[in-house]
């Protein structure tokens, strides 16, 4: 096998790799060819040229993708691919409110069986479990929980 064939087999697995860390993270399968051509392109040199040439294969593989990894670090290229946004939502929570156990409210929307309830003039969602209530019903307070209320038909 011709040195410039081994060459382009080694190119192209390192190719995969840097694919790999950048377009398709994760396992995939550019990571697995990347390995295999890689791997296969430095036993094709152990294989056709003897061992001085196949350690040279190796070192300089290895050699070239401590180069490459050292200048994705160093030209700040993880910086360029991250997400930079911030989660400045919050979730809404019943506990520090005025709602007890007990209060009475009105469905807003229909409960089927998630949907939300108007108690003491705040909006908050709530759970009907085994029922179904229509808007503008009015519903007891059973439970409260941290982010919603149990609530019961009021008969």
């Amino acid at each position: 096998m011709s040195a410039l064939v081994i060459v382009l087999i080694i190119v192209l697995g390192l190719f995969l790799f840097i694919l790999e860390f950048f377009v398709f993270p994760g396992v995939t399968v550019a990571g697995i060819g990347g390995f295999i051509f890689t791997a296969g392109g430095i036993f094709l040199a152990y294989q056709s040229f003897g061992v001085t040439y196949g350690n040279i294969a190796l070192f300089s593989t290895l050699f070239v993708g401590i180069i490459i990894l050292a200048l994705s670090f160093r030209a700040k290229t993880w910086n360029k691919l991250m997400l930079h946004s911030q989660v400045d939502g919050q979730v809404e929570t019943v506990e520090g409110s005025n709602i007890h156990a007990g209060d009475e409210g009105v469905a807003v929307t229909r409960l089927n069986p998630v949907g939300k309830v108007i108690v003491n003039g705040e909006v908050i969602e709530g759970k009907c479990p085994g029922h179904f209530i229509d808007e503008n019903t009015e519903v007891i307070i059973k439970e409260v929980y941290k982010t919603y209320v149990i609530v019961k038909p009021k008969n």
